[in-house]
This record gives C-alpha cells, sequence and structure tokens, in this order.
C-alpha cells in the first residue's frame, strides 16, 4: 500500500474509533463538554482530541510494526 492510502486509512481509522468512543462516553461527560447537534461546542474540542490521541495510538503502533519488519544487523 502506498504512503498516503495508510495514512488515510490511519486517519480513517481514528476518526472512527475516536468517534464511537466520544459518542459511548457522552453521557457520562459534564453537561459543557456534551456534544450539542450542529453547533461547535466544547464537545466537538474534545471528540477532536479523542480522535487526535486516538490517531497519534495507531501512528505509535505502525512505526513500532514498521521497525520490527526491518532486518537487523
Amino acid at each position: 500500500m502506498s504512503k498516503s492510502v495508510t495514512n488515510f486509512m490511519h486517519a480513517l481509522a481514528a476518526v472512527l474509533v475516536g468517534n464511537a468512543a466520544y459518542f459511548l462516553l457522552e453521557k457520562h461527560l459534564p453537561l459543557p463538554a456534551q456534544h450539542i447537534g450542529f453547533k461547535t461546542d466544547l464537545g466537538t474540542l474534545v471528540d477532536f482530541c479523542l480522535c487526535l490521541v486516538i490517531f497519534g495510538v495507531i501512528k505509535i503502533f505502525a512505526a513500532r510494526r514498521e521497525r520490527s519488519k526491518l532486518p537487523r544487523s
């Protein structure tokens, strides 16, 4: 797979998993951190940060996996 396709797949996975996690946790968040539909609010920022953290975790695991495939000298 090309690098751009791999990056797209990582970003897509991060958004899907991050949004699913946010909407599962949303009921347990303080009221200001809950998202109100079709508005930019603190809930949107919390959702974005969660997706960003998951993207970072995916990239870390992908880099470790890639390093483990390299031949050792």
